[in-house]
């Protein structure tokens, strides 16, 4: 089994460094499109609408870096990645980024050869039960049933949750957040555990959430990010500050409605340096100087991006928590722009 284990990991290593090779912000610019891989579906992160129109939180991410390289939101191939598919899929060159509720852990970032660019959203992973069997905490899922993605950081700590509290369980793979939701929902297990954020965005989809209980405890640390392959730095970076100009922009009050105004120039030397009327930020990327304001004005701030697919006025209902500004005692912060 180790040994099986060990070549994929490998294949996988060989893969990105094989691919790595080639520019991807020129295959991108050539291409016209941006390829960005996000999941198969989870309401409020990123899941096609009734039309075929992805939209999402990580969708977001995608729209932004499409907006800041080709100046326009829009220009995005979304292809769907399972747990098992998504590594292959960044390795093989299938796409150019993931951006798609994925942990960054020292194996998946050395090992794999990946290089995550941030964080988007800090989580951890969480049960939900169905409210009727009247468990109030995970330490009481002594012999439970688990509805459990393959392939994931979930899997592990799972496995290390139990042991560590002398309790078993019998595990029920399944590979999709639709597949997880189906099998829970008919009874195949009593628990469902992924992210907590993943648990409350396939709970806003039932019939009926409120049969359904998050349970208190969070058994581990899940930041969430985007990556892209080791070796072409130039893109990694490229993908790294579209996401700081999201997180900054919060911060220094900047918003898809007032962007274009501020882009004229401003009292504040970062917001210049940021949307391109000062210095050339942009074309140290190989990028126009506008292409902070593109991405800003393709789907707004973080803040904007929150609020409307996840925040508290959603289905969903997430509160920002660790999620807010570290100005309001969160963890978000932004290097400067400098």
């Amino acid at each position: 089994m180790k040994k099986s284990v060990l070549l994929g990991t490998l294949a996988v290593a060989g893969l990105a460094a094989g691919v790595a090779s080639a520019s991807t912000l020129e295959e991108v610019q050539a291409r016209g499109a941006l390829n960005c891989g996000v999941t198969t579906g989870l309401v409020g992160f990123a899941a096609p609408d009734a039309n075929g129109e992805w939209d999402g939180f990580d969708v977001g991410v995608c729209r932004a870096v499409a907006a800041a390289v080709l100046g326009d939101p829009s220009a995005v191939n979304f292809v769907p990645t399972t747990g098992q598919t998504r590594f292959t899929a960044l390795a093989s060159g299938e796409i150019d980024m993931l951006a798609r509720n994925t942990t960054w852990t020292f194996s998946r970032d050395v090992d794999l050869r990946f290089e995550f660019t941030g964080v988007n959203y800090y989580d951890g992973q969480g049960f939900m039960v169905p409210r009727e069997l009247g468990v109030s905490s995970a330490m009481e899922l002594d012999g439970a049933t688990v509805c459990i993605q393959t392939g994931t950081t979930t899997e592990l700590n799972l496995a290390d949750f139990f042991a560590s509290n002398n309790m078993s369980y019998e595990p029920v793979p399944i590979e999709t957040n639709a597949e997880a939701q189906q099998q829970y929902l008919a009874g195949a297990c009593d628990v469902y555990t992924t992210d907590a954020s993943g648990l409350a965005a396939t709970r806003a989809t039932f019939e009926d959430p409120t049969a359904h209980v998050i349970l208190p405890e969070i058994i581990s640390k899940e930041p969430l990010g985007p990556l892209v392959r080791h070796g072409d730095n130039e893109w990694g970076d490229i993908v790294r500050w579209t996401l700081n100009a999201l997180i900054a922009a919060e911060e220094l009050g900047i918003t898809s409605a007032n962007v274009a105004e501020l882009a004229a120039g401003t009292n504040n030397p970062e917001i210049n340096r940021m949307l391109g009327s000062e210095g050339d930020l942009g074309g140290m990327m190989g990028l126009s100087s506008d292409w902070a304001v593109n991405a800003i004005s393709a789907g707004g701030n973080y803040g904007e991006l929150f609020e409307r697919n996840i925040g508290e006025n959603t289905p969903i209902g997430l509160a920002r928590g660790l999620n807010a500004q570290w100005t309001d005692g969160g963890l978000l912060y932004s290097p400067p722009f400098r």
